[in-house]
């Protein structure tokens, strides 16, 4: 080993040895750029980002509902006293004065009052009652011309609206009115155009309905007319404000035809409850709640509600609701017959009758109503 070659093997610069070939091909294959994605694989990275995104407002927007849900708070009603006459020992006929009901309530049992506005007067109206922990619903139909005392005159439920000045005047008038009829003031009103049905018929495209009878009205006055065919149909937003308002037929003219239900507004009320649970069926239905916002913007356009209502006591509300089987929504209408009074026809109350259907249903104090909170001794 010459000197030259002795230094570098002690501990000069090493030689470098040239790379192998293979190392040299991997050297070239880490440097080499991704292969570009194909259109599939950006089309599912988009939906996943734009899923995630989704979920995330989702999410976010569940929690903010969650913090703004809440229950409403209702209050015992102020017992007012009533006035009734009975015959003492001596058999004489004299007045006197009933304390008003001051029961407890039950959990989260809540009563609404329902109305639909038409020229004026109330031309549909519901008393509800939604007791949350047993997740039941009924709905009782109160008939328009139900006989009501009101301002000491004899007048049709349906006209309380309109003589209390309409609106919210007019609610009120109408709330105090169906409690004194029937013991319980509801705790909250909903008073609703009748555009609202049809919109949200439309928003959940249109409900399967069997149209109990022909159905032509023609009303030049307010361009609106009716024109279904009897039998089972698919009725759009048109055809459901049709079925909820006909009363009887018409021609062309607009000329009333004696030929409305045979039963009068009982028949109507019977086809309108038939007509809600179908919409009802639907609106809980799985497809439905994707359009949750279009429902929420029908409600805000033609809904008016009581001011103890509050956005956060609605959401409350809509979340116990979607726990509800349309099988535990019940239907029902006032007891009671039409009767001559006073030279009219009226829809006269069966005291008896109303006080256990109340009771059962309805009543949302803890101890049952009785004869002296309901004001039907004038109709009966």
């Amino acid at each position: 080993m010459n000197p030259e070659q002795r230094k570098n093997h002690r501990g000069g610069a090493r030689v470098q040895k040239p790379e192998s070939p293979r190392r040299e091909k991997e050297t070239k294959r880490e440097k080499k750029p991704g292969r570009p994605r194909t259109k599939k694989q950006k089309i599912l990275l988009g939906l996943y980002i734009a899923l995630t995104v989704v979920a995330a407002i989702i999410v976010a927007g569940a929690i903010v509902f969650g913090l703004m849900s809440a229950p409403p708070e209702v209050a015992l009603p102020t017992p007012t006293p009533r006035h009734t006459t009975i015959i003492n020992e001596q058999g004489e006929e004299v007045e006197v004065e009933i304390p008003g009901l001051s029961a407890g309530r039950k959990e989260q049992f809540y009563t609404f009052l329902v109305a639909g506005v038409s020229g004026g007067n109330t031309d549909t109206m519901l008393l509800a009652a939604y007791d949350v922990p047993n997740q039941k619903l009924s709905v009782m139909s109160l008939p328009r011309d139900t006989y009501v005392i009101y301002n000491g005159r004899t007048v049709m439920i349906n006209s309380v609206y309109s003589r209390g000045g309409g609106e919210e005047g007019g609610v009120e008038a109408l709330k105090k009115a169906v409690g004194s009829l029937t013991g319980v003031t509801p705790d909250f009103y909903v008073l609703v155009e009748w555009e609202a049905v049809g919109e949200l018929v439309d928003a959940i495209g249109g409900v399967y309905f069997d149209v109990p009878r022909r159905m032509y009205y023609n009303d030049l006055s307010q361009h609106f007319k009716i024109d279904l065919q009897p039998g089972y149909q698919l009725l759009d937003g048109n055809g459901a404000m049709g079925v909820l308002r006909w009363r009887h037929n018409s021609d062309d003219s607009g000329h009333i035809l004696n030929s409305g239900y045979a039963m009068g507004d009982l028949g109507r009320i019977k086809t309108q409850q038939a007509f809600l649970k179908a919409v009802a069926d639907k609106l809980f239905s799985l497809q439905s709640v994707i359009k949750i916002p279009e429902f929420a913007r029908i409600f805000s356009e033609n809904v008016t509600t009581s001011d103890n209502l509050s956005l956060g006591n609605m959401i409350w509300f809509g979340n116990q609701a979607l726990n509800i089987g349309t099988e535990n929504i019940h239907f029902t209408t006032l007891p009671g017959e039409a009767k001559t009074v006073y030279g009219g026809s009226y829809f006269v109350l069966d005291a008896d009758a109303c006080l256990t259907l109340l009771n059962e249903s309805f009543n949302p104090y803890k101890a049952d109503l009785t004869t002296s909170d309901l004001d039907i001794k004038r109709v009966g």
